[in-house]
C-alpha cells in the first residue's frame, strides 16, 4: 500500500490532479446541500481546499498558482463572451450610475480600514493585506506587496510584516460575506426571482425594441401605385413588410412593389412604431396574412457558416431575392428587426418568410446546421486570452506611485472577451461557443480558482487564529466586507432604484469576487448580474490596486 500513501503525500503530477479532484468532487457536491433553503453553491470548494491544506494535503506551489490564474482567466474571459452583446446598451443605459456606486464600495472600504488602523493601531501594511484578503482582490494584495518592496528598496526604514497572513485569514469571509449581503438584501426587500427576471428582460428590451407583427390595410391615396420602398422612406423606423395580399394572392415583396387600395401588408416593426404606421399606411385589418392559407411559410434558421458572418445582410446577392424576406433575428436571446445594415454572427437565429424552395435555399446558404454549433471555434477563444493576458500586463504609470498598476489576469481577459463577443465578427473572428459549453468552460474555471485558493490558504490558517492576532484580524476583515457592501446596497436600491440582479453584479464586481458572482448568476438562473459585474469590474479592480498602494504610501 506504499503507492496509495506516496500518492496521497509525494509531489507529482498523479498528486496534484487527486488534490484538486477530491477537492472539486466534494466541494461541488457539498454545494448542493440547502440549509434553511439556502446554499452556498460551489464557494464549497474553496472551504474543502481549506481543510485539505490544514491537513497537509499540498500541492506544489508554481502548480497551485498555475491552475489559480488559469482557471480564473477561464472564468472571466467565459463571462465575457456571454455577456458581451448586451454589455455596451448596459454601459450606455446605467454605465456612470453603477460605476459610482461600485466606487462608492471602494471609498467605503478604504475608510474603515483606515479607521480600524487609528483606532487599533494595527500596522497599515497589515491592514491592507486584511482589507485585500477582506474583498477577495488578489491583484490589490501584490500592488500592496509592491508598494512596500519599492520603500524599503528607496532606502526607507519600514517594516516588512507578511501581509499574505492578513489577506488569509480575512479571505474566507470575504467570500461567504458577499454572499450573506445578498441573501440578507434579498430577503429584507422581499425580492421575487420570477418578477424580477421578468423586468430584467424588459430593461433589456428598452435598449432593442422587441419586434411585433401588424396587419395594416392600404388606404393613404398617397401610396397608392407607389413602391413600397416608399413606405420605408417616409417612417424612420425599423420596419420590414414580409408579405402583401394583392388580388386574392399572398406574396413576397421588395421594395419595388407597387402598391394599391385595398391592399394587406404586414408588418414587422417595434410595437410602439405600429401608431405611426396606422398613419402613414391605413387602419388595422381584420385579415391576418399569417393564418391565411398560401404558399408563402416561415422559418427560423441558424447561421452556421461563416462565409455569410462578414458582410452586411444588403451586400450579399442572396438577401435581393423577392421570393423570401427576412423579418427579424435572435441573438444572445434578443429579437430585434432585420435591416440591411444588420451583419450575421454565428449563432443568430434568423426568420425568413417566402416561398418554401427559395427559404429551403436560403437555410442552405446560412448553414442551418446545428452539429456544427456543437464544436466550440477554440482557436478564437485562446487567442483572445493571449490578447487578454498581454493586455492585462500592460503597466500604467501613474504619478506620485512607485509601483507601474496593471489590470491583472482577470481584468484583461474580461476586457478582451467583451469586445471579441462584440466586434470580432467585424474583424473576421468568430468567437463563438454554444451555451453549454460556455457553462462547462465556466464553471472549469471557477472550481480551479476556488480550490487553488483553499489549498493555498489553509495550512497556517488554524495556527493564525489560535496563537496570533488572527481573531482581531479576522474582525477586522468582517467590518471592512459588511460596512461598505450594506451601505451601497441599501443606496443602490432606495436612491438609484437599482433592481436585485443589478445589485448583485454590483456587489460581486465592487468585490472582484468571482464566487459571488457564480452564486448571483445561480440565484438568478439567468446572465444578469454578470452584465452588470463586467459593467464596473474594470474601474473596480484599477481602484482597487490604487487605493492598496497609496495605503501604503500615504500612511
Amino acid at each position: 500500500m506504499n503507492w496509495l500513501l506516496e500518492l496521497f503525500t509525494k509531489d507529482s503530477v498523479a498528486h496534484a490532479v487527486l488534490i484538486y479532484g477530491l477537492v472539486i468532487a466534494i466541494g461541488v457536491t457539498l454545494g448542493k446541500v440547502k440549509i434553511f433553503n439556502i446554499s452556498l453553491g460551489i464557494t464549497w470548494v474553496l472551504f474543502v481546499g481549506i481543510i485539505a491544506s490544514h491537513f497537509h494535503l499540498l500541492i506544489n506551489k508554481e502548480v497551485e498558482h498555475f491552475a489559480r490564474e488559469f482557471g480564473l482567466i477561464l472564468f472571466v474571459y467565459s463571462i465575457g463572451l456571454q455577456v458581451g452583446p448586451g454589455f455596451v446598451s448596459s454601459l450606455k443605459k446605467q454605465g456612470l450610475s453603477l460605476n459610482i456606486l461600485a466606487a462608492g464600495v471602494v471609498l467605503t472600504g478604504v475608510l474603515v480600514t483606515v479607521t480600524i488602523h487609528y483606532i487599533t493601531n494595527t500596522p497599515i501594511a497589515v491592514m491592507a493585506g486584511i482589507m485585500s484578503g477582506a474583498v477577495t482582490n488578489t491583484p490589490g494584495l501584490g500592488a500592496a506587496q509592491q508598494a512596500l518592496a519599492d520603500l524599503k528598496a528607496s532606502g526607507l526604514n519600514v517594516e516588512t510584516p507578511n501581509l499574505g497572513l492578513g489577506y488569509a485569514v480575512a479571505y474566507p469571509f470575504g467570500v461567504i460575506g458577499i454572499i450573506l449581503v445578498l441573501i440578507f438584501l434579498r430577503y429584507i426587500f422581499k425580492v421575487d426571482l420570477s418578477k424580477e427576471k421578468a423586468a430584467h428582460k424588459e430593461r433589456l428590451l428598452q435598449g432593442m425594441p422587441a419586434p411585433s407583427t401588424i396587419n395594416l390595410e392600404i388606404d393613404n391615396p398617397q401610396l397608392f401605385n407607389q413602391p413600397l420602398k416608399v413606405i420605408k422612406s417616409i417612417i424612420n423606423t425599423k420596419i420590414v413588410i414580409s408579405r402583401i395580399y394583392h388580388d386574392g394572392e399572398i406574396s413576397t415583396p421588395d421594395s419595388e412593389t407597387i402598391l394599391h387600395e385595398g391592399d394587406i401588408i404586414l408588418a414587422v416593426a417595434p410595437k410602439e412604431d405600429f401608431g405611426k404606421l396606422k398613419i402613414l399606411v391605413g387602419k388595422e385589418s381584420e385579415v391576418d396574412l399569417i393564418k391565411m392559407k398560401s404558399n408563402i411559410i416561415s422559418r427560423r434558421i441558424v447561421v452556421t457558416k461563416e462565409e455569410v458572418t462578414y458582410k452586411t445582410i444588403g451586400s450579399q446577392r442572396f438577401i435581393n431575392n423577392q421570393d423570401f424576406t427576412i423579418t427579424r433575428i435572435s441573438r444572445a436571446g434578443i429579437e430585434f428587426v432585420a435591416t440591411t445594415d444588420t451583419i450575421f454572427q454565428i449563432g443568430d437565429i434568423v426568420t425568413a418568410v417566402g416561398r418554401e424552395e427559395a427559404v429551403t435555399l436560403f437555410a442552405k446558404v446560412l448553414g442551418n446546421s446545428l452539429k456544427r454549433l456543437d464544436h466550440p471555434n477554440l482557436a478564437p477563444i485562446f487567442f483572445g486570452i493571449v490578447i487578454g493576458v498581454l493586455f492585462g500586463s500592460i503597466p500604467f504609470a501613474v504619478p506620485g506611485i512607485p509601483a507601474p498598476v496593471k489590470i491583472g489576469l482577470a481584468g484583461g481577459p474580461l476586457i478582451v472577451a467583451i469586445l471579441m463577443s462584440r466586434f470580432g465578427p467585424k474583424l473576421y473572428l468568430t468567437p463563438y461557443v454554444t451555451q453549454g459549453a460556455n457553462l462547462m468552460l465556466r464553471e472549469i474555471g471557477i472550481v480551479l480558482f476556488l480550490a487553488s485558493v483553499g489549498l493555498s490558504s489553509g495550512e497556517h490558517f488554524v495556527e493564525i487564529l489560535v496563537n496570533g492576532d488572527g481573531l482581531y484580524w479576522m474582525s477586522y476583515g468582517v467590518m471592512i466586507t459588511l460596512i461598505p457592501l450594506l451601505i451601497m446596497g441599501f443606496v443602490a436600491k432606495l436612491v438609484f432604484k437599482c433592481s436585485y440582479f443589478e445589485i448583485c453584479g454590483l456587489l460581486s464586481g465592487a468585490s472582484t469576487d468571482p464566487p459571488a458572482l457564480a452564486f448571483a448568476t445561480y440565484s438568478a438562473g439567468s446572465d444578469a448580474p454578470a452584465i452588470t459585474y463586467a459593467t464596473v469590474y474594470p474601474l473596480t479592480m484599477i481602484l482597487r490596486i490604487l487605493m492598496a498602494q497609496m495605503m501604503i504610501l500615504i500612511f
